[in-house]
């Protein structure tokens, strides 16, 4: 089969320290909710790819886990190596920095990317609506700038949708010539299944305290489509006992707030009914060990 040579198409990673606002860039790049978002770091565990398809361009954008070094531990192990396998694998990488704040997490990141004269890397500053003194902004870029050499910075606000057409010309003329991978219509690589437990799980994130989040992870055991809705057994998986009756709160009321936020938001997704019961399990040490890490869908 010829080459399209007016169609582009090409993978773009969308990388940055923990917490920075990738997901929150990835989703407004799309025009949909594909990664879910909380204000709590490392919220994004798996590499999620969304997809746009825009005039004669179609990107393929990889979500990825925040990289850090501070916590060892099974699970950051595995997340860091996703990153790495995907900026290894990806036609442009955009590396995601906070506009006015350069972190240890943010120098982490430099040694990651490939050199500039082998890949396209793209620098964005976000949530610059939050920056008053643009002059600060021009001697923060000039900082950066000096420590790698990037093909272009967009200053965006994924938020505002402020810039964002811009970082899409400029992504768009770096990708490579090829046909569409997806139809121009799709959104995700993702199942609706996977894309449920992961909106139960933001709901985790958002609605109890900092520490169980990271201690807990969702399965889905059952998933039936009928004509009535969608029945969805969901799991959530707790590393101790004591865990339990934080997540369930007095009375259950905590677990019911939450199941009840996921069950609307996954209604709304997929425009039908849906019954969603959730349960608890214990399972001691999960995210320290890599074989049940990936029993429990963890690549």
């Amino acid at each position: 089969m010829m080459e399209n040579k007016k169609q582009r198409c090409g993978f773009v990673a969308i990388v940055g320290r923990p917490n920075v606002g990738k997901s929150t860039l990835t989703n407004a790049l799309i025009g949909a909710k594909i990664s879910i978002v909380s204000r709590k770091s490392q919220t994004t565990r798996h590499p999620i790819q969304g997809v746009l398809t825009r005039d004669n361009a179609q990107f393929v954008f990889i979500d990825t886990p925040g990289f850090q070094t501070r916590h060892g531990g099974a699970m950051n192990r595995m997340m860091n190596r996703v990153v790495v396998q995907t900026l290894s694998d990806v036609d442009v990488v955009v590396h995601v920095v906070e506009a006015g704040k350069w972190s240890e997490g943010d120098e982490n990141v430099l040694p990651l990317l490939p050199p500039s004269d082998k890949k396209h890397v793209i620098l964005v500053l976000s949530k610059i609506d939050a920056i008053k003194n643009k002059a600060e902004l021009f001697e923060f870029t000039t900082r950066i700038m000096a420590k790698y050499q990037y093909d272009a910075v967009i200053p965006v606000s994924a938020v505002k949708n402020t810039q964002l057409t811009i970082l899409l010309d400029e992504i768009a003329q770096r990708l490579p010539h090829g046909e569409f991978m997806f139809d121009e219509d799709t959104l995700t690589d993702r199942s609706m299944r996977f894309i449920s437990a992961e909106i139960l799980r933001e709901k985790i994130f958002r609605l109890v305290g900092d520490e169980l989040p990271y201690a807990s992870t969702v399965v889905i055991e059952e998933w039936n489509e009928e004509d009535k809705g969608i029945h969805i057994n969901a799991c959530v998986v707790v590393e101790r006992e004591s865990h339990k009756p934080i997540l369930l709160g007095a009375g259950g009321q905590h677990m019911k707030r939450i199941a009840t936020e996921a069950r609307q938001e996954i209604a709304d997704m997929v425009g039908k009914p849906v019954f969603l019961e959730v349960f608890i399990k214990v399972r001691k040490g999960w995210s320290e060990q890599e074989s049940t890490l990936r029993d429990l869908g963890y690549e």
